[in-house]
């Protein structure tokens, strides 16, 4: 037998290049289920290739004779140049490029290996690319003494692979991932080439490749460790949104840092369940639309929640969300159907006014002839009277929804109002009597003045109509109040209230509470009626406002 007996540092090289074999070709079946073609026949060419280069190293270490160690030798130079062309290809495939796809550059591929591979298998004719010597140390062996052309070779080799580490960490440095484990893995499959150097430049390890060995622990920590990053940077690549990665269970695996900085709720939520860590997302993945709300810097954003699930063979492995930020076109969407709605009201209210106008008037009408036949003039005069501000009446209502109308549009820009200033003037332009006006909390509300004014002016004639003679306006953290001392609702539901068309609580006071509420909507405020107060009636408007309380 060539080596007579077995060292430590003997064993130690075998077992490990005896994993390296295992591992590479044990990961080869899971890296076969890479969703991505081009990934993963690259990946599976690196893995086999590194496999059998591995295996022929291992070879070399066990062979008995050296014409044996020599030929295990040559072969492992050939199998392993064909991982630089896996490297290659893998990389450009997982980064989004397209270089593997080019047919120039396989073609030059092809004939570089090649002429490489002539050189190589011609070796014991010239002796130009290595040359061999026996040493007992640290165990017998044959030892491998590289000559010109294999510095040639390994220089080009190792100028390619720097090209695929060189795409990978571009990619993994644009990636909005935490990404610093695979990066971490990246570095070790490069580590290798400090220990050829190494065992070139010093009697402390052999001067054999190592390459495999690097291949391997990069194979094993990408498919079965770090799984789901190495998936979700390649997924993720050119998508500038926050990003949540979800186990086959529903539970948060990762996120990016955008969706960190956009839901801070996330921090600490990795293995949480996400209907428990964000019940609004699982809402609004699950909801027909798909939009979340979510207040963020001050203001309310709009995102639509896309899912997408992976699969790992058969086996579901994962999904996906992504949050598209969709703030203007939701916006836009919500402005055109407020509109549409705010027109159907006006349709409703005008009908509904048009049909009280033309029945009074057909009475009054009727009434005037009637009292002509019998001679009565003055009684005739009084009904056509009564029907011609009647008409007069329903062209006022016209006008005053035009000019509702043109501020039905949702307010562009506002500055700070005092509500006491504002409050007193659409009483004088109210023309509702005696009514009473109080200020009980002061303060200021960002607003558009003109529109404040008139949902004032509406709330006061609503007053008037319900038999109030006082009103007061107050100031509260997050809006304000108008309560009056008239009649309480006589519901629970305060919709119909606001609803043009309703008439409620009366005929007369059917128009001022719908206006009030376009008014109060166009600024991105709700209003409502507290129901539970009984001393009169109160009308609460709140909202996404700054406020400032004197």
């Amino acid at each position: 037998m060539w080596i007579s007996g077995l060292s430590l540092s003997f064993a130690a090289y075998t077992m490990a290049y005896a994993v390296a074999t295992i591992g590479c070709l044990a990961a080869v079946p899971r890296a076969l289920r890479i969703a991505d073609p081009d990934t993963r026949r690259g990946l599976v060419g690196l893995l086999a290739g590194s496999g059998g280069w591995a295996a022929l190293e291992l070879a070399f270490l066990l062979a008995p004779t050296p014409e044996l160690q020599y030929a295990a030798y040559l072969l492992s130079l050939v199998v392993g140049l064909t991982t630089v062309g896996s490297w290659l290809y893998f990389t450009s495939a997982y980064t989004g490029r397209s270089l593997h796809r080019a047919a120039p550059y396989r073609r030059l591929a092809v004939g570089v290996y090649l002429a490489i591979v002539a050189v190589k298998v011609s070796n014991p004719i010239h002796g130009l690319y290595f040359q061999t010597v026996v040493v007992q140390t640290p165990f017998p062996h044959l030892t491998i003494e590289h000559q010109t052309f294999h510095w040639l070779v390994t220089g080009l080799s190792y100028a390619l692979v720097a090209v695929g580490f060189f795409m990978l960490y571009e990619l993994c440095t644009e990636s909005d991932y935490d990404t610093r484990p695979l990066v971490a893995l990246v570095g070790v499959a490069g580590l290798p080439v400090l220990l050829d150097i190494v065992g070139f430049a010093s009697d402390r390890l052999l001067d054999i490749n190592y390459e495999p060995l690097g291949v391997v622990v990069f194979a094993v920590g990408v498919l079965y460790v770090f799984d789901t990053t190495f998936l979700a940077v390649q997924l993720t690549d050119g998508v500038d949104d926050p990003v949540i990665y979800l186990d086959d269970a529903g539970r948060i695996r990762e996120y990016n840092d955008l969706a960190a900085s956009t839901l801070p709720v996330l921090d600490g939520t990795v293995g949480e369940r996400l209907g428990d860590a964000l019940p609004n997302v699982e809402r609004a993945l699950d909801s027909d639309e798909q939009i979340l709300e979510h207040a963020q810097d001050g203001d309310v954003h709009y995102y639509l929640v896309s899912g997408t699930s992976f699969a790992l063979g058969q086996t579901n492995i994962g999904e996906m969300l992504v949050l598209s930020d969709v703030t203007e076109v939701e916006r836009q969407r919500r402005e055109l159907s407020r509109q549409n709605e705010q027109l159907e009201g006006f349709a409703a209210a005008i009908r509904h006014e048009l049909l009280n106008t033309l029945q009074t008037v057909n009475g009054r009408v009727d009434i005037a002839g009637s009292a002509l036949t019998d001679g009565d003039v003055n009684r005739a005069r009084e009904s056509l009277q009564t029907a011609s501000q009647s008409a007069d009446h329903m062209t006022d209502v016209v006008n005053k929804l035009a000019r509702l109308a043109q501020h039905g549009q949702t307010v562009e820009s506002t500055r700070p109002v005092n509500v006491a200033d504002i409050a007193e003037r659409a009483l004088r332009s109210a023309d509702v009597g005696d009514l009473a006006l109080t200020v009980e909390a002061d303060g200021t509300v960002e607003a558009d003045p003109p529109r404040l004014q008139t949902l004032l002016e509406n709330a006061f004639r609503f007053a008037a109509h319900n038999g109030a003679s006082s009103v007061s306006v107050a100031v509260t953290d997050d809006g304000f109040t108008i309560t009056d001392d008239g009649q309480p609702p006589a519901r629970d539901d305060p919709a119909p209230f606001f609803t043009y068309g309703q008439a409620i609580p009366d005929g007369q006071s059917g128009l001022p509470l719908p206006n009030l509420r376009l008014l109060a909507e166009t600024h991105g405020w709700e209003p409502t009626i507290d129901t539970d107060y009984r001393d009169g009636f109160r009308i609460v408007v709140s909202g996404r406002t700054t406020i400032g309380r004197a």
